[in-house]
């Protein structure tokens, strides 16, 4: 077998090397595409740092920011944009437009979305109230698309009206371009909120929607009859930090580790939000210690006016006004790569790479003798 015949005929020696070299392309053959993807993902500005990119605890009766660092600055929420489906899914089920024990029968669109699931088949029928456990409980994306096709349509008008929905509540930081929090697909932009935003959203639909809790709090649920899908909480806190019955957690690379998190003690509730960890253990540890944070403060009484403008780092007894920025133009956190990290290198630098070896093993030949 004759492998690379352009070489063999201008290469000397190339014949007794080419199956060594052969090898090698083999490695790269495997190895371009596993790179090839990882950049295509990576290939939105990295949001997310140590400890945190943003954070802000607020007080869910008032909306009073208790503590905050920089909480406007916009990042990637990715799954926790699945409170946002879920306020439009609720929204129309107490507009008599959806019920709960209704029937909805899964699309082949919906069957062939990506990541965390529950594995809807294409003509599978669950009732709206089971797909809602599942995108809660599990995150799962192909959930969270049947619901909005059932509610909207189409997977991008549901988008419209969640983005449509921030604006409403005033959440100028926020716009959605898909309804699960996935990365961005070619062409596609990624959704952005800030976690003041976020901490606001929870706090609306947590007064709108009490029966979030219903879905948020459950730590694990079997899904389908026949062969279930163990759903498991991605949400560490519940169980473990007293209190704590929500909400959503949201995790993609450029975005790092996300939580809105919520608790009540003695007739009071907080609203945490960590947006933009490295490590879902840091993530953990930041939204119980924020969360500790806020009751601390307002069992002391020691509560700012709501609505103050977010800056750098602030506890609520000294937001300065010098640091005061506008929600509009938040002011970002510095991170470890603030850069972009495009595909165009790699195309680059891959045919490169291939090129060294092939030189490499070309003249690390034996000499004739």
């Amino acid at each position: 077998m004759i492998v690379f015949p352009w070489l063999e005929r201008r290469v000397p020696e190339f014949g007794k090397n080419r199956f060594r070299l052969f090898g090698y392309w083999k490695f790269l053959f495997i190895l371009f595409p596993v790179i090839g993807t990882a950049f295509c993902a990576r290939a939105i500005e990295i949001r997310s740092r140590d400890p945190y990119y943003s954070a802000v605890v607020i007080d869910a009766d008032s909306g009073a920011i208790l503590k905050e660092d920089h909480a406007a600055a916009q990042a990637y929420p990715a799954s926790m944009v699945k409170m946002m489906n879920l306020f439009i899914v609720l929204d129309d089920v107490r507009a008599g437009k959806l019920h709960l024990d209704q029937p909805v029968k899964i699309s082949h669109e919906v069957a062939q979305i990506g990541g965390r699931q529950v594995w809807l088949k294409e003509g599978e029928v669950f009732p709206l109230e089971e797909l809602i456990y599942a995108m809660m409980i599990h995150s799962a994306n192909d959930a969270a698309t049947a619901l909005a096709i059932c509610a909207s349509g189409s997977k991008e008008a549901h988008a419209a009206r969640m983005t449509a929905k921030a604006q409403e509540l005033g959440l100028h930081n926020t716009v959605f371009h898909n309804v699960h929090g996935l990365p961005p697909a070619p062409g596609q932009e990624a959704d952005v909120s800030s976690a003041l935003d976020m901490a606001r959203l929870a706090k609306a639909l947590l007064e709108q929607h009490p029966e979030t809790l219903r879905y948020s709090s459950i730590v694990s649920r079997d899904f389908r009859k026949e062969n279930p899908v163990k759903m498991i909480n991605s949400n560490k806190l519940l169980g473990h930090v007293k209190g704590c019955d929500g909400l959503k957690t949201g995790y993609f690379y450029a975005g790092g580790f996300s939580i809105t998190a919520t608790a009540r003690r003695d007739g009071r509730r907080v609203i945490a939000v960590i947006m933009g960890c490295k490590d879902p253990n840091v993530r953990n540890a930041e939204a119980s210690e924020w969360i500790e944070t806020g009751f601390t403060k307002l069992s002391s009484q020691e509560i700012p006016e709501p609505d103050l403008a977010m800056g750098s780092e602030s506890e609520s007894s000294s937001i300065s006004s010098e640091k005061e920025i506008s929600p509009l133009l938040p002011e970002a956190p510095p991170t470890e790569s603030g850069k972009r990290e495009w595909l165009m290198p790699v195309l680059i630098g891959l045919p490169i790479i291939i090129a060294v070896l092939i030189a490499l093993m070309i003249l690390s030949r034996k000499p004739r003798g």
